[in-house]
Order: C-alpha cells, then structure tokens, then sequence
C-alpha cells in the first residue's frame, strides 16, 4: 500500500513565535544557538517546520538558566 507523504507545512519566524508563545527575537536567538534550523526560505524570511520550533521550545525549557 502506498500512502502519499504531504511536505512538511512551513511557516514564518513571527508566526512560529506565536504559536509557541514567544517572542520573535526568541526564535532568533534559538537559531543563533543552533537549537533550531530554517527548512526553508521565501525572499529573506525563513520557514519553520512547527514541529521542529516545538521541539526547540520544549528544549529551552528544559534547560536551567544560567545564574546572572
């Protein structure tokens, strides 16, 4: 049987912000880290798999902030 894979929906750096309830700045910064990579591009934007910024999202809070 074969089953017909969809690609994977992505969507820009802002809305990515939204739907994990962070700052857009965050997202940013959750690349720069390298905790989360762009699947893809459109002119200067990057897209995200949402999967991929949850999974990003449940990382960084995992991990203890280090003492100021």
């Amino acid at each position: 049987m074969l089953t017909s894979l969809t690609p994977p929906t992505l969507i820009p750096g802002p809305l990515a912000a939204e739907e994990a309830g962070v700052a857009p700045a965050t997202i940013r910064k959750w690349v720069q880290l390298g905790h989360l990579r762009a699947a893809g591009k459109a002119g200067r934007a990057q897209l995200f798999r949402l999967e991929d910024v949850f999974a990003a999202e449940r990382a960084a809070r995992r991990k203890p902030r280090p003492a100021a």
